[in-house]
């Protein structure tokens, strides 16, 4: 019988402002003039030393870009979300943001539109590209004609832009994930499955791997009954897949979910055969899409990160770049009260996840 909690929402501490992981990620009002994100686990240089952006070659005061901010496909809770957050920074920063993208996760169509804004002769392209490698070409075009390019929310072949904004660790992610299944299950061993959104995108692919990698040494006796099952980011595809595996796998004790539509249509087959006590769904998705089947137990466990802020830190990093800044760890930039966390020379990583379960 498989365990079921009522747990308080659990509030992760993240980088930033107004985050309370959609995933777990709750609509909130897109933030203040400036946001102020709370305190991160992630590693930053302390306040007292964070220091400005070293600058290049800064533009004039008050000067005004074209950013286009690209997400995987428009339509979907979790890319309006990033979208509202995007436009208040262009309004906050003085900056003209193009938020657009395909109507489905359709790596030739961004193609084709980054190819238009390139012709138009934007200032910056930031991209969550649905297939890296597709981006390539039009990615390095774009370089070439002196645009600033970034990727966000999934990330792009790294020689290829000059910053990647990450929502989170993509290691954390995917061993929380892995953690909350085995939690709601009451067990370390059993049959679970993976709902991922497409199979190129490099973001799920990621949290997948870390995902897998920690399950086998972690909880070795937990069996992968086969590789991940792709959904196209339609939650009416994760449902009817969910129920062919469960049907395929009928000691099947779970299902990890990558991709906001996955974890509610998979519920919602949990749901449609009435399997809630025997199997446990856990994933990311939008937190205010998900509290239907939070609250009768189809799914256990949503997580997601500030996707209005993810939105907004884009915008910030792309306008600090365009200003001759040079993004650094512990560095403060326009728009964004906390200092920066980063990886590497190019990767910002914005914050750990927040938790939606059953109250």
């Amino acid at each position: 019988m498989k365990m079921k909690k009522l747990l308080s929402l659990t509030l992760v501490t993240a980088m930033v402002a107004t985050m309370s992981l959609t995933g777990c990620g709750s609509k909130e009002e897109a933030p203040a003039e400036t946001p102020a994100p709370a305190e991160s686990e992630a590693p930053a240089a302390p306040a007292e030393s964070a220091a400005p952006a070293e600058s290049e070659a800064p533009a004039a005061s008050g000067e005004s870009y074209d950013i286009v901010v690209m997400p995987k496909l428009i339509g979907i809770p979790y890319f309006n979300q990033t979208g509202e957050g995007a436009e208040k920074a262009g309004k906050d920063l003085g900056v003209n943001v193009i938020y657009n993208g395909p109507t489905t996760a359709d790596a030739a169509e961004q193609v084709k539109m980054l190819e238009d804004y390139i012709t138009q002769g934007v200032d910056a392209i930031c991209v969550a590209p649905n297939d890296p490698a597709a981006l390539d070409p039009v990615l390095k075009k774009a370089r070439e004609a002196g645009i600033k390019v970034l990727d966000w929310d999934t990330p792009a072949t790294e020689d290829l832009v000059d910053a990647s904004i990450h929502q989170i660790s993509d290691k954390e992610l995917g061993e929380h994930c892995v953690d909350k299944l085995v939690e709601y299950m009451g067990t370390e061993e059993g049959e679970y499955a993976i709902i991922t959104g497409g199979l190129s995108a490099a973001n799920l692919n990621a949290w997948i791997k870390y995902a897998r990698e920690y399950a086998e040494e972690k909880f070795p006796n937990l069996k992968l009954v086969a590789d991940p099952y792709p959904t196209d980011e339609k939650q009416d595809v994760a449902l009817s897949t969910a129920k062919d595996v469960m049907k395929a796998y009928p000691d099947l004790k779970g299902f990890i979910c990558m991709s906001t539509p996955a974890p509610i249509g998979t519920a919602q087959a949990v749901r449609e055969l009435g399997l809630q006590d025997k199997v446990t769904v856990v994933g990311t998705c939008v937190e205010e899409d998900c509290q239907d089947v939070l609250s009768d137990g189809s799914l256990d466990c949503g997580m997601l990160w500030n996707t209005q802020n993810l939105g907004y830190l884009t915008v910030a990093c792309a306008k600090a770049l365009l200003d001759g800044n040079t993004l650094s760890n512990g560095a403060t930039i326009d728009g964004w009260d906390s200092p920066l966390v980063m990886e590497n020379d190019k990767i910002v990583v914005m914050g750990p996840p927040d938790d939606y379960e059953k109250k």
